[in-house]
Parts: C-alpha cells; structure tokens; sequence
C-alpha cells in the first residue's frame, strides 16, 4: 500500500469515529418505554475497534514519515516540518500586513481633519512580497510531499 492510500485510510477513519462518537450520543439515553434507535454499547465498541486500526495505521504512516527520503534530502517528516512552519510564517506575515494597511479597522476612516491619522508601522507592499514568496514555497513543498505520498510504500 502506498502512503497515499494509508493517508486517505486515515481521513475515514477520523470521519468514521467522528459518526460512530454521534451516533453513540444520540443514542445513549431514551425514553422509558421505547427502544433506542441503534445500541450505544454495539456502537462503543465498534468506536473502539476503528479506533485501535487507526492507532495502528498513525504509527506505520508515522514511521514511514520518519524513514522516507524525498527529493532534495531529508525526510518526509522534515518536508511536513517545514511545511507547517511555513504556513504558520505566512499568517503571521499575511495578518501584519492587513493590520498595517488597515484592513483590521472595519470601515474606520478618518472624517475631519481634526482626528488622528493612523500610519503604518510596517512597510505592507514588502510584507505582501514575503507573503507571495512563502505561498509559493508552500505551494512547492505540498508538491514534493503529494508526490511522495504516491511514491513511497508504506511500512509495518
């Protein structure tokens, strides 16, 4: 199996335990008198059981994440790293420069010139640059590591 596909394992797996944990709720308390819809204890444990298979697949997938060399070195775990971290530069980069053009002032203008003027304390167009340069290198890296996900076998 590539990692591709234990990935999208993963993905239902989540969502599966996320309907079963619902469907548990909802039923975990009824009226005197009348039959739940489904039985919460059947549901718990076949929660439990998807929940040891997911268990399961997040370390292999994790392993594999640990031991996959990917073009340009490192591993797939330094390529996801960088890629968060990535994200993360861009939103604080990307939120300084929309607080410095005055995005962040919901409609505030200045009516009279007796008000205040607000300046910016950030040079935004450079900001913006920044912003445009780590989309693209988060662009990049999504690249390499999709591409590695449909390479790479997945490991026990």
């Amino acid at each position: 199996m590539k990692l591709a596909e234990a990935l999208a394992l993963r993905a239902d797996a989540v969502r599966r335990v996320e309907q079963l944990r619902a469907r548990v709720v909802d039923n975990a308390r009824y009226q005197e008198g009348e039959a739940p819809a489904e039985d919460s204890a059947s549901l718990l444990a076949e929660a439990g059981e998807t929940l040891d298979a997911l268990e399961s697949l997040i370390r292999r997938i994790n392993r594999t994440n640990a031991q996959a060399v990917i073009d340009g070195g490192g591993t797939l775990t330094d390529a996801l790293a960088r890629r968060d971290v990535l994200r993360l530069r861009h939103a604080v980069i990307t939120s300084a420069a929309d607080a410095a053009a005055g995005r962040d002032q919901h409609g505030m203008v200045r009516q009279l010139r007796s008000e205040l003027k607000m300046l910016s304390a950030l040079p935004v167009a450079e900001l913006r640059a920044q912003a445009d340069v780590l989309a693209r290198e988060i662009r990049e890296i999504d690249v390499l590591i999709q591409r590695s996900n449909w390479e790479v076998d997945l490991l026990d």
